[in-house]
């Protein structure tokens, strides 16, 4: 439960950094907000992530897994389609700053869980 909620920060101030940097990235609300967005961000990731990978499969080889930035920015874009009805003052004008947007969050999420990463398991010989 821990690992999730942990996640679920990571991701919350990723996303911070991806409004604050990327232009054409947007949000006018307040913390919690951008919590709800993460939420959702998260469980499109979760769902929709692992079948648009499995359908593109073959891409994904063929580019050495640079069409993976595609599917994040894909997934950002759903993730604003999906904020906006319901009021979270999240958006994306369109495919690039989507595209900008998945790469640096994949960078800060990476950098944050490092950074906040459980100790190395060490295996004690007899």
């Amino acid at each position: 439960m821990r690992s999730l909620f942990v996640r679920w920060l990571i991701n919350t101030l990723a996303l911070y950094v991806a409004v604050q940097v990327v232009p054409g990235v947007d949000y006018d609300g307040g913390p919690l907000g951008l919590l709800l967005v993460a939420a959702i961000f998260g469980l499109v990731n979760a769902v929709l992530r692992p079948v648009l990978t499995l359908l593109t499969c073959p891409l994904v080889l063929v580019s050495l897994g640079l069409f993976l930035f595609v599917i994040n920015a894909l997934l950002l874009l759903f993730t604003s389609w999906l904020s906006n009805p319901l009021g979270l003052g999240f958006h994306v004008a369109g495919f690039w700053p989507a595209f900008w947007a998945g790469l640096l969050i994949s960078l800060v999420s990476l950098f944050l869980s490092i950074m906040v990463g459980e100790k190395e398991i060490r295996v004690q010989r007899p």
